[in-house]
């Protein structure tokens, strides 16, 4: 009996930590999922059919998205998104997209406890800040979000570029770079 109450007791500290790890893990894996699909709908169009690679391994026609706008996708600290958001307003980014994420990159894992078991914290808190670009510089904004971050210790982040074949405003049906 002594023995299911201590089995009980350990099973409960463990449950919360393991419904979060689960949900965190769900989240990241949905995230990487959308970036993956995002990045191959903007290198894979429907309107255009594949044509054999001519050049080296790049498809004929297709070396790259010539639209004019970029995705600044930046995975950060959370409690640098204050100092970036400054940043990018100082950039004259127009807009900017943030989202809550977990995730896990070079930072090593922490040891924590909780109700006196020990447990490693592998995927960490992250901000997630997207930026769609046409009318500033991307590296200005890259520079932005990279100088403002920064800390120095593992962890800092990513920053990614991608290309944005298309785009076009719900209201007033503008396409390509007025959109933006």
């Amino acid at each position: 009996m002594i023995q299911a109450l201590t089995l009980s007791a350990s099973l409960r500290g463990s449950i919360p930590e393991a419904i979060v790890v689960v949900a965190a893990v769900l989240w990241t894996v949905l995230g990487v999922v959308g970036l993956w699909t995002l990045a191959r709908a903007t290198h894979n169009s429907v309107d255009q059919p594949r044509q054999p690679a001519t050049d080296g391994g790049v498809e004929a026609g297709r070396g790259s998205v010539d639209s004019g706008i970029e995705m600044v996708v930046a995975y950060i600290r959370p409690d640098k998104l204050g100092d970036v958001k400054r940043g990018l307003a100082e950039a004259s980014t127009p807009s900017i997209t943030v989202s809550s994420v977990s995730g896990r990159g070079s930072q090593p894992p922490k040891k924590s406890q909780w109700r006196g078991e020990e447990y490693s914290v592998d995927l960490h808190r992250r901000v997630k800040v997207e930026c769609v670009v046409a009318d500033v510089p991307t590296e200005r904004v890259v520079d932005a979000i990279a100088d403002t971050a920064y800390t120095g210790e593992p962890g800092d982040g990513k920053i990614f570029v991608l290309p944005v074949r298309d785009a076009r405003q719900i209201r007033t049906g503008d396409r390509g770079p007025e959109a933006v």
